[in-house]
């Protein structure tokens, strides 16, 4: 199976936030941004893949600021690490300043999907090449990521978690 890029999955969701999308505070809500976060991983996990993708877990969520209402929200979603049937999506939140229009990065979240069949069976996906110099530590950082989530759901003894335990050695 052919390699391929982070900037093949590469996927841009731009949007305004309407009052619909507000809490009682005027602010986007977080399922609201979750949803779009969740869509824009989707399309990035099934470019790399070009398989059928479901989300297996959100692994990271920051809401770091809040988004207001009339906001343009950029969502950018590419994939940072493929495993043997699964893909971890890095997840960049950006919000455009209304009168300089210059972006700032508001939010970001880590999911993982899984590339399946037809028939809803798990299927292997092509492995990722980082080529930027951000690529290559969100690829590296993905293993430990998946090491320690192993570890928290009792799937991984902690003694085989060689990339996590390096960490701390």
């Amino acid at each position: 199976m052919e390699s391929r890029t982070p900037s093949e999955s590469k996927t841009v969701l731009t949007d305004l936030v309407l009052p619909s999308e507000t809490n009682p505070l005027n602010n986007l809500f977080g399922g609201e941004l979750l949803a779009r976060m969740d869509r824009a991983a989707s399309i990035a996990a099934r470019r790399h893949s070009r398989r059928i993708v479901v989300t297996a877990s959100v692994n990271h969520v920051a809401f770091n600021k809040t988004i207001a209402l009339g906001s343009v929200v950029t969502v950018e979603a590419k994939i940072s690490r493929a495993f043997k049937t699964s893909m971890e999506i890095y997840i960049d939140v950006w919000i455009e300043d209304r009168e300089s229009g210059i972006c700032s990065k508001a939010n970001e979240a880590i999911y993982t999907f899984v590339a399946v069949n037809e028939q809803g069976q798990p299927v292997p996906v092509p492995p990722v090449t980082p080529e930027t110099d951000n690529e290559k530590e969100r690829y590296d950082g993905a293993l430990r990521r998946k090491q320690l989530s192993l570890v928290l759901a009792g799937k991984m003894q902690p003694n085989d978690a060689t990339e996590l335990k390096a960490l701390f050695t």
